[in-house]
């Protein structure tokens, strides 16, 4: 407003007159910043004696203290005075499963059924969707029991597939894999528990502990051939 007084040498009454303004619009002063003062400064000092508060606990303590205030008047002020709960300097680590004594040159495969092992490996279609595979190998006859291919394998169709295979040709006494979340779920352990079947889980960061998997997939199954008579495609 004032830059029209000043471009056109008006008074401030034609000024408003002009944009079609209340006077009272522009002489407005907020008391808001003032009415919440007290209150922002009462909230600043329990989140700096107790860190770990957040602006749920600290409405509760304004509540339990006699102030009259709902809790997204509090969220508001919390955000608005740049309070926020620190991250957790403590993470808490999966614990990691696996050793090299299970690994294929240590634990070798003595007769048919005696150790299986199985990996997930990805690859994508031409428009660029992931999927995953899942083969399973017999270590003793290097021989292919399965491929399964699916956008997605959970631990439960984990057991879904190997439980059908269990009943077509019976379960190994081991079965080798790494250290992925598929292989160490409770669901995956439980079921294989009252399989009667083994788990020899490979060190951490060493794939080549499941060697033979992994040799047989690069020698003659490449994946290319595979997908060409995957559904997925």
């Amino acid at each position: 407003m004032e830059h029209l007084q000043q471009r056109f040498c008006v008074s401030e009454r034609r000024a408003f007159r002009v944009v079609s303004q209340p006077r009272s619009s522009q002489r407005y002063i907020s008391m808001k910043a003032g009415k919440d003062a007290a209150l922002v400064e009462r909230m600043v000092a329990p989140s700096i004696e107790n860190p770990r508060y957040g602006y749920l606990q600290v409405w509760a303590l304004l509540g339990r203290e006699g102030w009259a205030v709902n809790k997204k008047r509090v969220q508001r002020l919390w955000r608005e005075a740049g309070l926020k709960v620190p991250a957790s300097r403590v993470r808490k680590r999966r614990r990691l499963r696996g050793t090299s004594e299970n690994g294929c040159s240590r634990t070798r495969a003595e007769h048919t059924n005696h150790v299986w092992s199985y990996d997930f490996a990805m690859d994508a279609t031409e428009d660029g969707r992931r999927f995953k595979v899942m083969p399973v190998v017999e270590e003793y006859s290097r021989e292919f029991l399965a491929l399964e291919m699916e956008r997605s394998i959970t631990a439960e169709e984990v057991v879904e597939i190997l439980d059908q295979m269990f009943a077509e040709r019976g379960g190994p006494a081991y079965i080798r894999s790494d250290n992925g979340p598929e292989f160490i779920a409770e669901a995956i352990k439980r079921w294989l528990a009252a399989s009667g079947v083994e788990t020899l889980y490979i060190e951490p960061g060493v794939p080549w502990e499941n060697a033979y998997l992994r040799r047989l997939l690069s020698a003659g199954c490449e994946l290319s051939y595979w997908i060409g008579r995957c559904l997925l495609i």
